[in-house]
């Protein structure tokens, strides 16, 4: 399977879906006959002017049907229940609120829906020595109602950012010189910038996971009844990503707490450089 296959899996791809955040790599785009609308934080004209200096084939950057600036994604498309799937690739680890961010896609979700995911696995990118996230950062984010990021975990961000031999993600066979991609300084000074009350929203990878710590923070969060999605399927790590597919139709059974907590162990002892 390629790596869009995996993503689209669980799709019913005959019926309407949406895309958040595709930029210029969408998983699911419209020239390829996908009923898909596009929700991006800027529009196709100032999406290809932000990537055409980066090199990549902006050519790819279709029409966005919904400009995203923060508000909550049912205001946004201003309809709920409306889409049979939504696909977000390299998404739920910027939002700020994460259990806001899937209260709202299954809000938009028809009652089968299928929520389709692709997660950084923080072992094999610039996140490799920042800490996992626990169900006790999502919830306390959730408790906040957090629109933006606190400027310590920008901090945090930028402070601990490594590439390996000049690469933000790799793979597990990968080896080569781990270097920090930022200075003390550099992250400073982004943390001086997000204190200021006028400051434009600084991105960051503000949640970290491997395929069993997001498995057992979705778990919990369902037990604890913060949310209903369940994960339908979810798939070992391929080069620097996983897969998650979640529906809110089919109820899962939580696995043994304990035991997760030790294959998280194990995941994070392989990933080691």
């Amino acid at each position: 399977m390629t790596r869009n296959e995996r993503i689209l899996s669980c799709v019913r791809r005959d019926g309407l879906g949406l895309e958040i955040g595709p930029s210029y790599n969408p998983v699911a785009p419209k020239r390829s006959g996908f009923n898909v609308e596009i929700a991006d934080h800027l529009n196709q004209n100032a999406l290809i002017e932000k990537y055409r200096p980066l090199g990549v084939d902006v050519g790819n950057i279709e029409e966005v049907d919904h400009v995203w600036q923060g508000q909550p994604l049912s205001e946004l498309i201003g309809e709920t229940g409306r889409y049979d799937w939504i696909v977000a690739s390299h998404v739920i680890e910027h939002v700020p609120d994460v259990i806001g961010f899937l209260e709202q896609c299954q809000k938009l979700l028809r009652p089968d829906g299928v929520l389709s995911l692709a997660i950084p696995d923080k072992r094999f990118s610039f996140d490799h020595f920042r800490p996992l996230t626990t169900t006790g950062d999502i919830l306390q984010a959730s408790i906040e109602k957090r629109s933006r990021h606190p400027p310590g975990w920008v901090f945090d961000h930028f402070v601990s950012e490594v590439h390996l031999s000049g690469l933000g993600t790799w793979s597990h066979a990968s080896r080569g010189t781990i270097a920090p991609a930022r200075s003390l300084l550099d992250a400073k000074a982004l943390l001086d910038y997000s204190c200021h009350p006028d400051a434009a929203y600084v991105d960051i990878h503000a949640w970290r996971f491997t395929p069993t710590s997001f498995r057992l923070a979705i778990e919990d969060l369902n037990q604890l009844g913060r949310l209903t999605l369940n994960i339908a399927q979810l798939t070992d790590t391929i080069g620097c990503e996983f897969f998650a597919s979640m529906r809110s139709d089919t109820a899962s059974t939580p696995g043994d707490r304990m035991k997760l907590l030790v294959k998280i162990e194990h995941e994070l002892s392989e990933g080691r450089l």
